[in-house]
């Protein structure tokens, strides 16, 4: 059997190697991550709508792509703005039934999307289920490396896939019901928040009645790496630089690929939709291979292909006809997407005992970039075109080159 060597805590300098407590191994517990992926579909398919419904947004409100980008930007600050706090809240005091609150703010923010009578309206819907989205991710995330037994990557992968699944859903369900039927038509995906919140009332009594037994269980030690407090925050700044470079060429592609499809190729905003939906799919299923092959062979490598390995093809993209788009964006979304539960699991290995505010940070922080480069890429298109855009997010990911400035904390001993 293999065990993990996890880094020592952040501290003003460096220290020396020891052990450190952790409970007991417990099993896997796959119909919790299945509870809490499965909430982590609905969530993230209902905040998609949002980016699906773009062109039925613009044209009913009369925006510029600035504006477009303004949603954007308000729905993932919120989102991004309080999950470090949220983090370290519950950090000191978990909060099993934070779950099923924060879906019900998204469930008011998605009613008040459905009949939002102007711009301002608008961004305070989008904010409301920013908001559940702040909520819900550093707790959830929390209880899916609870459940893991040890397998962190893994169990990251499967919520991540959730979330990922749910965000390629969005589409494809707004171009069946919403494009058809009207704006009108979103508060039906009330009943979707509404089997969330039930699901996570039973996710939270598992996790209030684990927290109890964990904190009676024994324990068992594990050697820890030594690194200084500089080495930890360069660490951390790097991963910081990586969320950026993955997640503005992501805003690229998931705020602004339909506009794109439609101005290059011609095609209908349905067509675009079902493209969109192709390439969200593609990212959900990306999104299971990091966790797990971090597992095995180190989360450093896994960043390495996820961000660096992608370029060829962002590279290629801009050039290429309508097929080989297609074909491109499925590749970009696999590799792409694998990346963020190895850095998730790589920052939490980092500081070890701040599960939450790591995850609440990078959560915030990837959505927070995704935002900014929404807003950012939004005021180019205006300016100086869609396709330039494409043009010049194709080299953000020759940023993975400084993966190679992370510090080997993977160790494995054998038993």
């Amino acid at each position: 059997m293999q065990t993990r060597v996890e880094s020592a805590p952040l501290s003003p300098s460096a220290i020396p190697a020891s052990s450190t407590s952790i409970p007991a191994s417990e099993p896997t517990q796959f119909a919790v991550l299945g509870g809490i992926s499965f909430a982590h579909m609905l969530n993230d398919m209902i905040q998609s709508l949002i980016l699906a419904i773009y062109p039925l947004l613009k044209g009913s409100f009369h925006l510029s792509f600035a504006q477009v980008g303004l949603i954007t930007l308000t729905f993932q600050l919120t989102a991004s703005l309080l999950q470090p706090l949220v983090g370290m809240v519950t950090d000191k005091r978990p909060m099993p039934y934070s779950l099923p609150v924060g879906m019900g703010f998204t469930l008011c923010g998605l009613l008040l999307l459905a009949v939002a009578p102007n711009f301002p309206v608008l961004l305070l819907a989008v904010a409301l289920v920013g908001t559940g989205s702040s909520v819900f991710h550093p707790e959830s995330s929390r209880v899916a490396r609870m459940a893991s037994g040890g397998r962190h990557g893994l169990a990251q992968s499967l919520f991540q896939v959730g979330g990922n699944t749910g965000s390629s859903l969005g589409p494809l369900l707004a171009a069946w019901i919403i494009v058809p039927h009207g704006r009108g038509s979103v508060a039906w995906f009330s009943l979707a928040a509404l089997l969330a919140i039930v699901v996570l009332l039973q996710v939270g009594r598992w996790y209030g009645r684990h927290h109890v037994a964990r904190s009676k269980s024994p324990s068992r030690h594990l050697d820890v790496v030594a690194l200084s407090r500089n080495q930890v925050i360069g660490a951390l700044a790097i991963l910081g630089l990586l969320i950026f470079s993955k997640y503005f060429y992501l805003a690229s592609l998931s705020s602004y690929y339909t506009f794109y499809l439609i101005h290059k190729f011609g095609v209908s905003v349905q067509s675009a939709q079902v493209h969109l939906f192709v390439f969200l799919f593609a990212v959900a299923a990306g999104s299971l291979i990091g966790g797990p092959v971090g597992d095995r062979v180190g989360r450093k490598w896994v960043i390495w292909v996820s961000i660096l390995g992608v370029a060829p093809f962002t590279l290629l993209l801009p050039h290429a006809n309508l097929m080989w788009t297609g074909v491109l964006t499925v590749v970009i979304g696999l590799i792409l997407a694998s990346a963020f539960s190895a850095i998730l699991v790589y920052a939490q290995e980092l500081i070890p005992g701040r599960v939450g505010m790591i995850s609440g940070l990078f959560f915030g922080f990837a959505f927070g970039m995704g935002g900014i480069g929404a807003a950012v890429l939004g005021g180019l298109a205006d300016a100086h075109g869609i396709e330039y855009v494409y043009g010049l997010c194709a080299y953000l990911p020759l940023m993975g080159l400084i993966t190679v400035f992370l510090p080997n904390i993977e160790k494995r001993v054998r038993d």
